[in-house]
């Protein structure tokens, strides 16, 4: 069956409900959910049972980046500068550092044991240097799985930020692959380009972005989160054409703009969360159908001996050595080097050799397609039993909340406040979305003038209104005083004068 206009959709559906209806029943075997998706794509594919015939490079990748896009920026949206900023240095470093010592490392091993010429195996390397976010994302928070002393922090940082990297060793390996004659020094000028370039745009968008979100008036609710989209995608597009990376750029706007206070904030990482599930899905069904079984066959031998020199030994040796600086118990290397799961990502990574049409392309394809299977087979199903292993692991019941999961939760409320605001209060005039309430309360309903109202993220607090405050506990209401400059002293009302 070829895949046409006409069908496109009806193919699409089918798969993606089956799709989900497998992901949810596959932790009862212990097999990652994500290769599943990958197995319902081989499946349909053109040497599987529906025989679907899918062999278009460019619009996979296409796909790739696009679902990229939505994954590392959901990612960024649920990263808690609070949660990440003792683990900033060990995360970054990682994330360049031990890619390019796990790219190198990897690629010198290729060389030796294959007929790859020196910068075709950087190449292999490069493209599965990195950890891949949506695996390590739905692994980890899927998982009932808690980890002492901020594991989990520095592996979704790492996991977040790593792409970038990749992408440029990728980029500048290729380019030396296609001219060979071409200094090697020339990957530094890119690199710094790129990085720098990606940082600055990053940063500019995050803070634009909230400006805009919080001060345009759309008269919609329902658009915002569409607006969220197209500041992504013109963030991307914008960071590419000045020259600079542009999934780095992506991924720090939606760190700085999830730790900052926006109109329809909640529902907004709802959707996204959604979102991102939907493209990698989207994203493992389309390099499903792109890969042909019997092609990989005949390559599973030096996969395998490849896979597992990059498992056990240049992950580790590029995590141990970019470690170094850093306090931190053996054996929390050690699980941090387990949990170097290699997704989707080094996938869609492995289409630029082929839409450049180099040598061995289709070889590197099919390597890297078997690298990431065995990789979130063998290191997704074992990591609660290695973070056993390596006591590294806590009781569930004692598993930390993080602030992003304070805001997604739907926790009832055990405290109510009515506290009501003065002619001379500092908050007067001010949006509700600029109070910087504590993630465990909520603006229920304002009273003004004897009428009620529910607020949204750009309503305005005028003297005179009495705030309906709900609240976790009394911890959360001393906050909520703070964020309004009040005293409990100064309290007007209160629900136990009702």
């Amino acid at each position: 069956m070829n895949v046409t206009i006409e069908n496109i959709l009806l193919i699409g559906s089918i798969l993606l409900i089956i799709s989900i209806v497998v992901g949810k029943t596959s932790y009862k075997f212990g097999v990652p959910t994500l290769v599943l998706f990958l197995f319902v794509g081989i499946l349909a594919g053109s040497e599987g049972l529906a025989g679907i015939h899918f062999s278009n490079l460019k619009v996979a990748q296409f796909v790739g980046i696009v679902a990229l896009n939505f994954i590392l920026f959901s990612g960024g949206l649920d990263t808690s500068w609070q949660s990440i900023k003792p683990v900033l240095w060990q995360g970054v470093t990682l994330s360049t550092i031990g890619v390019l010592i796990t790219a190198i490392s990897l690629g010198l091993f290729v060389w030796q044991v294959t007929d790859f010429s020196l910068y075709e195996g950087l190449l292999l390397g490069a493209i599965v240097s990195s950890t891949d976010a949506a695996a390590v994302f739905s692994i980890l928070r899927s998982k009932s799985l808690a980890l002492k002393s901020r594991i989990r922090p520095t592996l979704e940082l790492e996991s977040g930020s790593n792409d970038p990297m990749a992408y440029v060793l990728t980029i500048a390996f290729l380019g030396l692959v296609v001219n060979p004659d071409q200094s090697i020094w020339t990957i530094f000028p890119l690199f710094l380009r790129q990085m720098m370039i990606g940082a600055c745009m990053g940063f500019l968008f995050g803070v634009s972005s909230k400006y805009v979100i919080n001060k345009l008036d759309i008269g919609f609710d329902g658009l915002y989160p569409v607006l969220v989209i197209g500041l992504m995608l013109l963030n991307f597009s914008s960071t590419d054409l000045f020259g600079g990376n542009g999934f780095l750029s992506v991924y720090l706007a939606a760190v700085y703009l999830g730790n900052q206070e926006f109109i329809h904030k909640k529902t907004v990482l709802k959707m996204f969360d959604g979102l991102a599930w939907l493209m990698q899905i989207v994203l493992f069904l389309t390099l499903g159908l792109l890969v042909v079984p019997s092609q990989i066959i005949p390559l599973m031998g030096i996969g395998m001996i490849i896979s597992l020199f990059l498992i056990l030994i240049a992950r580790p040796v590029g995590v141990f050595l970019s470690l170094l600086p850093f306090k931190m118990k053996h054996r929390r290397r050690w699980y941090i080097s387990w949990v170097g799961l290699r997704g989707a990502v080094p996938i869609v990574f492995a289409t630029y050799p082929l839409i450049a049409g180099i040598e061995k392309a289709s070889i590197i394809f099919n390597i890297v397609f078997f690298i990431s299977v065995t990789s979130v087979l063998l290191q997704g199903t074992t990591l609660s039993y290695i973070a056993k292993l390596f006591h590294v692991a806590l009781p569930e019941k004692v598993k930390q909340r993080l602030p992003m999961d304070l805001l997604l939760s739907d926790n009832p409320k055990a405290e109510m406040e009515k506290i009501q605001i003065t002619e001379n209060s500092s908050v007067l005039g001010k949006q509700i979305v600029e109070l910087n309430f504590p993630r465990t309360s909520l603006i229920a309903m304002i009273e003004h003038n004897g009428k009620y109202s529910i607020p949204a993220g750009t309503t305005k607090i005028k003297a005179g209104d009495v705030l309906y405050v709900l609240s976790e506990n009394n911890d959360s209401l001393k906050k909520v005083y703070d964020s309004l400059n009040l005293k409990n002293s100064e309290k007007k009302t209160s629900s136990n004068e009702d």
